[in-house]
């Protein structure tokens, strides 16, 4: 099911302080121009009686509004900036360069605006991007085999330290830590939406989750603490599996996932879990509604922790479940990564 739209005052009290929280979730139709916007548009805001709130851009279409040509409602939000566009491009042209606000002032782009999009689309600054584009590369050389010197110059770290403390911050650990056997193994996979990393073994996926994410290093001790061999670094069967179908569902293929998971939790964890995996891609739930489901209605609150304790991103669905009142709530990769994925998977819902 779709969420039924909040009342009008309440979306446009969300248009009038571009609230990203409803980016994506409505789209507002502007009778006196004819044309339809994003909620977090930078245009001058209408007046209250000329607009008329819908859920889809279909709709916007089929009632005869134009895509707005400010906030491009028909684009991501981060592809509607040229400037995040252009630096993303330079980035994956150019990974030989360690990035400066010396490179993006050449450019021709204001650092203050550079920095706010991308805080703003991405929870991260373009040069933390950039550095996390490097650490990327020093992890694949140590998967590789190479030695923490050897990593570090793949990375083009300034030294050895600045690059375990980088490597310690993302993942909890410093490089050697993570050897190369071990029952389990992580390993670093590449998506449209920011690299991930996935911790496998050879016949379950224990952990997928977004660099970046908050409870990702606390994640990993865990696994770590766990796991009598601890964790090592480099690819599983499973992991293999696990990317061709992240690489599916972004390139619009499928949103099917059949990788085999291990997620350790509470009889309770287990069974919000199991319900998150039955909701239809392109479709959404509220926290209620999925404590209704599970047969236990008072115990929203509890569906919402274990939604929050869910350490596998995308397969096991958390982004699809809103507020009650339909806006994005709380998503530990990042709520602009929550809403292109609801808007991924708008298509698979018409498809």
């Amino acid at each position: 099911m779709l969420f039924t739209l909040p009342d009008h005052d309440t979306l446009y009290q969300a248009l009038v302080a571009r609230d990203e929280r409803y980016d994506g979730q409505a789209y507002v139709c502007v009778a006196s121009t004819g044309i339809f916007c994003r909620l977090t548009c930078p245009a001058r805001k209408p007046l209250p009686g000329n607009c008329t709130f819908r859920a889809t851009i279909g709709e916007c279409i089929e009632a005869g509004f134009r895509a707005c040509k400010r906030c491009h409602p028909l684009q991501a939000v981060a592809s509607a900036d040229p400037a995040i566009g252009a630096l993303l491009a330079a980035l994956d042209e150019r990974p030989d360069i360690r990035w400066s606000e010396e490179h993006v002032e050449r450019m021709g782009y204001d650092l203050s605006t550079v920095r706010r999009s991308f805080k703003r689309q991405f929870g991260m600054t373009f040069l933390k991007m950039a550095r996390q584009r490097r650490l990327r590369e020093g992890f694949e050389a140590l998967s590789d085999g190479s030695s923490v010197i050897a990593a570090q110059q793949e990375a083009r770290f300034d030294s050895a330290s600045a690059f375990r403390t980088a490597f310690a911050k993302i993942l909890g650990c410093a490089p050697a830590a993570l050897k190369q056997d071990g029952l389990l193994r992580a390993s670093w996979i590449a998506t449209p939406l920011g690299d991930m990393v996935a911790v496998a073994s050879e016949t379950h996926l224990h952990l997928l989750e977004f660099i970046g994410r908050k409870a990702l290093p606390m994640e990993l001790r865990k696994l770590r603490a766990a796991t009598k061999d601890g964790i090592g670094l480099g690819r599983t069967r499973v992991t293999e599996q696990a990317s061709a179908e992240l690489d599916a569902f972004f390139a619009g293929r499928s949103a099917i996932f059949e990788t085999p998971l291990h997620q350790a939790g509470s009889p309770f964890s287990q069974e919000v879990w199991a319900e998150l995996r039955r909701i239809p891609a392109g479709t959404t739930r509220s926290y209620a509604e999925l404590a209704r489901q599970i047969g236990r209605p008072a115990a929203t609150r509890a569906v919402a922790r274990a939604n929050g304790a869910n350490q596998i991103a995308l397969m096991v669905p958390c982004h699809r479940v809103l507020g009650a009142d339909g806006a994005l709530t709380g998503y530990g990769g990042g709520l602009w990564r929550k809403q292109r994925l609801l808007e991924i998977e708008r298509d698979y819902r018409s498809a």
